[in-house]
């Protein structure tokens, strides 16, 4: 029952984690007359004060000696900073000129730029439908490209910053609460020499379009932190697959409020991109789960064996082979 409870859980955090995250695109227009870069810097400033709060209350301060005394992991987190820095003053700039759309195309290739930079970079190998979804990706993307007349360059940059991003993360591997604050730790100084520009030029936003704009500028901290949190308690309680799947929550969400809710066009040529798109996320997920379920079934197998090998040599025999001849067990034989 407790296992249960963990599971429904966890798949309620994830799905609070990527919902939130879905549903950004209403939040940032709340923020104008605020430009695109004056809200990343309140987002940087304030997400650093609601982690901190938040490791307080934990008690979570160890891992920053630990961090100190690692420049491989400090120059990690600060190329983190920069390129997560990338991520979102772009996805910012999208939402408020009004191209919610090609933001969540984004979001929808990274899974295929993520398993591309695994074989440019880290050298993986690639099952045949890996590659599949790979190439039909890149031709959703020539599919857009001549929609469009051009690249989909807005698209392509939030999904390349953000696998860069996951792959820095994967090599500093630190939690993610204790990770966000590093990163905003590093973020913090500028943000708020660029807060405190803005205010001596007179153009900072901030106060001077009232109370209630302020105190939504303030919560891009909260905002920032609390799908971060929710994430970080799915993870632990949910299967990998699971959260594979439930990534595409935020994305779907993105592109189902810009077509319903900001309005934006859909002509054919982008339909057909997307559609291809979508199919190579389904080849993805068809994939993972076959190759999740069949890693299961060996491992079980191969528990099995192990268990009916303990057993025969701990008796000496079977019940019904008393005087010990061995007695045969299924080997394990993933994928069937």
């Amino acid at each position: 029952m407790k296992t249960d409870d963990e599971g429904r859980a966890g798949l309620l955090y994830g799905i609070g984690a990527y919902g939130i995250w879905g549903l950004f695109p209403l939040f940032w227009p709340l923020l104008e007359p605020a430009g695109a870069v004056e809200i990343l810097a309140h987002r940087m400033v304030w997400s650093l004060v609601v982690v901190s709060i938040a490791l307080a209350a934990l008690r979570r301060w160890g891992w920053i000696r630990e961090l100190l005394r690692s420049p491989r992991k400090l120059g990690l987190i600060a190329l983190a900073a920069a390129v997560i820095s990338v991520n979102w003053g772009g996805y910012i700039w999208a939402v408020n000129s009004g191209q919610v759309v090609e933001a969540s195309l984004g979001y929808f290739i990274n899974p295929l730029v993520t398993i591309a930079m695994g074989v440019l970079l880290l050298k993986e190998r690639l099952r045949p439908v890996q590659w599949a979804a790979v190439g039909i990706g890149f031709a959703a993307v020539l599919v857009l490209a001549i929609g469009y007349g051009r690249p989909p360059w807005l698209s392509l940059m939030l999904a390349f910053s953000f696998a860069v991003y996951g792959l820095v993360k994967k090599k500093v591997n630190i939690g993610g609460l204790e990770s966000l604050a590093a990163e905003t730790a590093i973020q913090f100084l500028p943000a708020l020499g660029y807060l405190l520009w803005l205010g001596s030029t007179g153009e900072a936003t901030f106060g001077a379009a009232g109370a209630g704009h302020a105190a939504l500028l303030a919560a891009t901290g909260v905002v920032t932190a609390a799908p971060l949190v929710c994430f970080g308690a799915a993870a632990i309680r949910v299967p990998l697959s699971t959260l594979g799947l439930l990534q595409y929550l935020a994305p779907v969400f993105q592109f189902l409020l810009g077509v319903v809710y900001f309005h934006e066009a859909m002509p054919p040529e982008r339909w057909a991109g997307f559609s291809l798109v979508w199919l190579a996320l389904t080849l993805l997920t068809w994939d993972a789960l076959r190759t999740a379920h069949r890693s299961r079934a060996a491992i079980e197998a191969a528990a099995r064996a192990r268990l009916s090998s303990t057993e025969l040599s701990a008796g000496g025999g079977s019940a019904d082979d008393p005087e010990g001849t061995p007695v045969s067990t299924p080997s394990a034989q993933p994928g069937r």
